[in-house]
């Protein structure tokens, strides 16, 4: 009996063990799923989304700067990974469904995120300025819209 239950207590460690695994696997993705869905060419892989990308790619600035490092929150990575997760299947959804906007503009919500990592790249930069304006108000040449890029969908 008590190799009965020492195999058992084994089993039920062993399964528990593969249940988080699992659990991980499918909250994460298969392996390099998520930086994947961070790069620019896949946020472009949209067509709405093109002309954005040929905007940021032109604009030479902030070429270096993924979708994701403006356009979601990066003050905890829980919160970073719930809106990412939001907004993608947001995305899916409104792709797929063929209600596509045809002038697509920052929720309120996104534009918080976009300040917030504005100022926490720039830091030292803005640190003296008022941070109540929206940075884009002076910085024009940062909306993908006005970058010098001809926007059509």
């Amino acid at each position: 009996m008590q190799s009965f239950l020492k195999n058992r207590w084994k089993f039920l460690v062993a399964t528990a063990a593969l249940a988080v695994l699992l659990a991980f696997f499918l909250a994460f993705g298969p392996p390099k799923l998520m930086a994947r869905t961070e790069s620019p060419l896949f946020c472009a892989s949209c067509h709405i989304m093109k002309t954005r990308y040929e905007t940021w790619f032109s604009m030479g600035t902030h070429r270096s700067v993924r979708c994701v490092d403006c356009h979601l929150p990066h003050r905890n990575l829980p919160l970073y990974y719930m809106w990412k997760s939001i907004d993608g299947m947001k995305d899916v959804i409104i792709f797929y469904s063929g209600d596509i906007p045809e002038y697509i503009e920052v929720s309120n919500r996104g534009r918080n995120f976009l300040q917030s990592n504005c100022i926490r790249c720039h830091s030292e930069r803005v640190e003296m300025i008022d941070k109540t304006r929206d940075c884009w108000d002076c910085h024009r040449f940062v909306q993908h819209q006005l970058a010098g890029t001809r926007l059509t969908n």
